[in-house]
């Protein structure tokens, strides 16, 4: 077999791994801002309350066997299920791609899911929820387990831009953002060390002030912002693509 078939097989189980932990995100994201059990209760039809079958929750497949209804009382299925298991499945790819096959592959990866998940949770209920800020959190001391001897870095990037915008909390007296972006940065902070998360945040700033604006025009949407969204896209670029970033444009400084 050659190398290139080789990659091919390697991208293929990326994708069906990832459209896999996608369909677990959807219970994540309809069930974690409810305070509902994520393992304690079977996958149902959120109208008839009809018990899915493992043939119902094949990702995407099942979807589009069943034409995006329910098999019981043939309510429509929202778009969210596939788009989340695909989106899921192509960022792994992605991941893949440009990170190649080592330990960091698996992290990132599994960091991409955690930031999906809270920036669909953020643009519904303006919260982000701690488990998932967490979850990132130990991402981060597993990553540091294996590069000890750069502990300084990802130590100082765990309070520098946290600590930046928990001070922007007390004195806008919690107008400014939510404790959850504050928590989201710092569990970031561990992952990425100082310099990407500076640009994480830089990243997040620009996203969200052109989106949201863009947003506010197109569809009247809220002045509110869910931030959440936005820094964990500066997050996702900064992890994958930082040290090019930086090299860009410190080439442009000198």
């Amino acid at each position: 077999m050659t190398t290139d078939l080789y990659d091919l097989v390697y991208y293929v189980i990326a994708f069906l791994f990832g459209i896999t932990i996608g369909s677990f995100l959807n219970v994540c994201i309809y069930r974690i801002p409810s305070e509902e059990s994520i393992a304690g209760k079977r996958s149902h039809c959120m109208n008839c309350e009809y018990q899915l079958k493992w043939y119902d929750l094949v990702p995407i497949f099942s979807y589009l066997q069943l034409g995006g209804k329910c098999r019981q009382c043939k309510t429509r299925i929202s778009k969210q299920y596939p788009l989340v298991e695909l989106t899921n499945g192509l960022l792994y790819v992605m991941i893949l791609l440009v990170s190649g096959f080592r330990m960091e592959t698996l992290i990132y990866c599994l960091v991409t899911s955690a930031l999906l998940t809270l920036s669909i949770i953020d643009l519904r209920t303006y919260e982000i929820p701690f488990g998932i800020n967490l979850f990132i959190l130990t991402m981060g001391l597993i990553h540091l387990f294996f590069h000890l001897d750069k502990w300084v870095e990802y130590g100082i990037g765990l309070v520098a831009v946290s600590g930046f915008l928990w001070l922007l909390v007390v004195l806008s007296r919690g107008r400014a953002m939510g404790g959850g972006d504050v928590k989201l940065m710092a569990a970031a902070g561990l992952l990425l060390g100082l310099k990407h998360s500076v640009l994480a945040l830089v990243i997040g700033c620009i996203l969200g002030s052109i989106i949201h604006t863009i947003r506010m025009k197109v569809s009247k949407e809220d002045h509110v912002l869910a931030f959440g969204p936005y820094l964990a896209a500066g997050i996702w670029i900064s992890m994958l693509w930082g040290e090019l970033i930086w090299k860009w444009y410190l080439g442009l400084l000198f």
